[in-house]
């Protein structure tokens, strides 16, 4: 069933009184169920287990990826299957729509983990107890549950922006519960079908724990280049290397991590051929280079000197935090109609009185913002100097500025589904930078109120977004993001303790799980806290000229409408994401590129199977490998502790 919209002229010359009538009366469903106590529990659980999939991905490449259409296709072929064996009803489509908000609040708010708590953890070199870790997430995204919804009247109910990621789902979900049932469980089988074998997969790569089994044999190998380096070794006592270096330490291999070649096919060519090029540049250049001239330094282990991913990272990151950060900001202000349109309407006189106020019902009132984001504010304010020394005026800076932020976010997120968390956090560092010279803490930690409260607000919005679409009540949607807050943070935060901080702080430090995203936190923290004078000369120029790169790439896209093909944050992530890492995702977003280009034929079996279902199959790729992923890293350490003792 098609969609009901405004078309162009009438969002323009409506009021908003005359928007929320017609809403009322064309698009909202009444009273047909959807925050119900089954799509409650099915969201809370779905968004849990999802949460560990951001978790997972976000402290291998620093992203974090929306869950919503995986749990609308997932919920959809539960409660389908579960109505034909007579062992419930379907699912509505407003319950699937109030699961999806639950899921993907839960899978949002883990990225104060993966970027400034646990930038603060390694700058300190001290374990933040679970306790504050807890208080202080479900704190952070609450308040941005309560700066988005004040700004769904203007963007969503008014100016009607397209918020394009949240827009897909909506149709997804339409789709799936009207005409296109049968393509929704092909959908749903595809996705299934996907995270069973991307875990199954997952689990032959552990080889460890198969060998215990006696089933060693049928291990796969995390890396594809043991049998060349044999080879090399036997027939021609060589071993592969640039400059003198084993090129296994600068992490210049093929893996298997078919998790991160999903999340490749869902970034696309452009993002995965950037990465690339990066990393070819970083690795198997600057690297070896540095290396030779001593400004990387290594390590002696058993009389050889080793380097490794974590010795060139010190070096390199500088590079690439320029690039992205100087990128990010050039993206912000070389678009000022977004600057503008954040800004205007903020003081615009309510074009419906109170008393002819159509859905005064239906939305959530404002006095619940005008109450609890002065409530909530002040506990974050008070956490944050509590738990991290901040100061209080300096916290309670933050709060008007995530205001500013947020309005800047969403309008990001409503045209383009991109929220730029990165370069708000980078704008919150130089602000405290000003305000709190040499405190590195504090820059870190405000910046991580502001970015990560106007981020989660602006995703959220997005979220939002399908709810109106299908006629939804927002104050049931508000209801589910505080439960999958709730539901994220009791299941993600404990594995993130037992995965990352088991053995203290040096678990941040694996280069399995490298955290570029706390890695950039920190290295500008320290930039601006510290200066450059304490950096090798080469790291500075490598600074500069990557913050040079980082505009004129940016000019670049913008003269060219979009049409200049490397992106600069692409380029800059990979000089703190491992080579192996940045050539997986590359390889996925190329297999899925060729796929589309091989197979063009929409009616071909392979372009439906491959094309029109590259998300399914991506998705499916990620939960599967990725809670298999983290179940194995798990027992894993459980074994050696027991070993231990």
């Amino acid at each position: 069933m098609a969609i009901k919209q405004l078309t162009e002229e009438q969002v323009r010359t409506w009021t908003l009184a005359q928007k929320d009538r017609w809403w009322f009366e064309n698009v909202w469903r009444g009273d047909m169920p959807q925050l119900t106590l089954r799509s409650g529990a099915t969201g809370m659980i779905l968004g849990g287990l999802l949460s560990l999939t951001n978790l997972y991905v976000g402290a291998k490449t620093g992203w974090t990826l929306g869950v919503g259409i995986t749990s609308v296709i997932l919920a959809f072929a539960l409660f389908k299957v579960m109505a034909r064996v007579g062992l419930a009803d379907e699912f509505t489509v407003l319950e699937n729509n109030a699961m999806q908000s639950i899921a993907t609040a839960a899978g949002y708010m883990t990225a104060p983990m993966i970027s400034s708590l646990a930038a603060y953890m390694l700058v300190t070199d001290t374990v933040i107890p679970m306790s504050t870790t807890l208080m202080w997430v479900i704190a952070i995204a609450s308040l941005g549950v309560l700066f988005a919804f004040p700004l769904k009247r203007r963007f969503i109910n008014d100016e009607q922006h397209p918020f394009p990621e949240g827009r897909a789902a909506g149709i997804v979900m339409d789709a799936l519960h009207t005409s296109n049932a049968a393509d929704g469980l092909f959908k749903a089988r595809i996705l299934v079908v996907s995270g069973a074998i991307a875990a199954f997969l997952e689990l032959l790569k552990s080889s460890e724990l198969l060998e215990r089994v006696k089933l060693g044999l049928l291990a796969i190998p995390a890396y594809l280049d043991e049998w060349f380096y044999l080879l090399s070794a036997r027939w021609f006592n060589w071993t592969p290397n640039i400059l003198g270096v084993d090129l296994r330490q600068l992490t210049v291999r093929p893996d298997t991590d078919f998790v991160m070649m999903a999340a490749g096919g869902l970034m696309g060519i452009r993002t995965g051929v950037s990465l690339l090029i990066g990393a070819v540049i970083n690795y198997c250049i600057l690297a070896p280079w540095m290396i030779a001239h001593g400004d990387i330094q290594g390590t002696m282990v058993d009389g050889r000197m080793t380097y490794g991913f974590r010795a060139i990272t010190m070096w390199s990151l500088w590079g690439g935090v320029a690039m992205m950060t100087t990128a990010s900001l050039f993206a912000f202000f070389s678009r000022p109609q977004i600057l503008v349109s954040a800004f205007r309407g903020m003081f615009r006189r309510r074009q419906a009185e109170p008393d002819d106020d159509i859905l005064r019902d239906i939305e959530l009132p404002m006095k619940v913002f005008v109450i609890g984001i002065p409530v909530l504010g002040g506990l974050v304010v008070y956490l944050a100097h509590r738990f991290f020394g901040v100061e209080v005026w300096l916290g309670i800076i933050a709060i008007p500025l995530i205001f500013v932020f947020t309005l800047i976010g969403v309008n990001s997120t409503a045209l383009t589904s991109i929220t730029p968390t990165g370069a708000l956090g980078k704008l919150t560092q130089l602000t405290y930078g000003v305000l709190a010279p040499g405190n590195i803490t504090t820059n870190l930690m405000t910046a991580g109120i502001t970015a990560e409260v106007a981020g989660n607000a602006s995703n959220l919005l997005m979220d939002i977004k399908p709810g109106y679409m299908l006629g939804a009540k927002p104050r049931q949607q508000a209801i589910g993001h505080v439960l999958g807050i709730l539901a994220g943070a009791l299941v993600s935060v404990p594995v993130f303790y037992a995965m990352f901080l088991h053995d203290g702080v040096a678990g941040l430090n694996n280069p399995e799980y490298p955290m570029p995203a706390a890695t950039i936190w920190k290295g500008v923290a320290e930039m601006l806290t510290k200066g450059l004078s304490e950096l090798p000369v080469t790291a500075r120029w490598a600074a500069v000229i990557g913050a040079l790169l980082g505009i004129l790439f940016e000019a670049l896209k913008l003269v060219t409408r979009g049409r200049f093909w490397l992106s600069a944050v692409g380029l800059g992530l990979a000089a703190v994401i491992p080579f192996n890492t940045c050539f997986a995702m590359f390889l996925g977003s190329f297999l899925f590129w060729l796929a589309g280009r091989v197979w063009k034929d929409q009616a071909d079996p392979k372009n439906r199977l491959f094309v029109q279902n590259q998300e399914p199959i991506c998705g499916g790729v990620i939960a599967g490998g990725a809670l298999m992923g983290i179940l194995l890293t798990l027992v894993t350490i459980r074994l050696s502790a027991g070993a231990g003792h």
